[in-house]
């Protein structure tokens, strides 16, 4: 059950840019795609991009943060470390900290870093709700997250060998 992170957890990108939690939601909501450091991670990277490419123009902060360094997020994302915002957690400090246990997972945090919505593992329709919640608050689309080409339905992997 996702909970609370803390605001001044410090999130660094794959580009090495590190900053608190509460200075990276300053301007603007986070949509975090949570991938663990495992190459079949991959596989959530279309359904991220759909996400993205709806809610890139809100007053919404797109990103992926993958639980490894900068070298696995680029090996796990490929081209999309260097097209989208990449956030690394090797320590899995802010997974932790959200209190996910398992991923892939699909996080929304307000400017106040507090979480609006939560899903994780492979759901569709949980995902589903959770971009509705992110639409509800932006007051803007929603993607549909079921697609044909979607990974299969999954519990994902457990955190500690994520």
């Amino acid at each position: 059950m996702a909970k609370n992170p803390d605001p001044m957890l410090e999130l660094t990108t794959s580009r090495g840019v590190t900053r608190t939690l509460d200075d990276w939601s300053t301007m603007f909501q986070l949509c975090l795609v949570v991938l663990p450091a495992r190459l079949e991670a991959a596989a959530w990277i279309p359904v991220a991009q759909q996400i993205f490419a709806t809610f890139g123009d809100s007053d919404c902060r797109c990103a992926f943060v993958v639980t490894g360094g900068a070298e696995v997020a680029g090996r796990v994302l490929g081209q999309a470390a260097h097209d989208d915002v990449t956030f690394i957690d090797p320590d899995q400090a802010l997974v932790t900290s959200l209190g996910l246990e398992r991923l892939p997972a699909f996080v929304h945090l307000r400017q106040d870093t507090t979480v609006a919505a939560a899903a994780e593992g492979w759901n569709p329709a949980e995902w589903q709700s959770v971009a509705r919640e992110i639409a509800r608050a932006m007051a803007w689309t929603y993607p549909e997250i079921t697609g044909p080409n979607n990974p299969p339905r999954t519990e994902g992997w457990p955190l500690a060998i994520a």
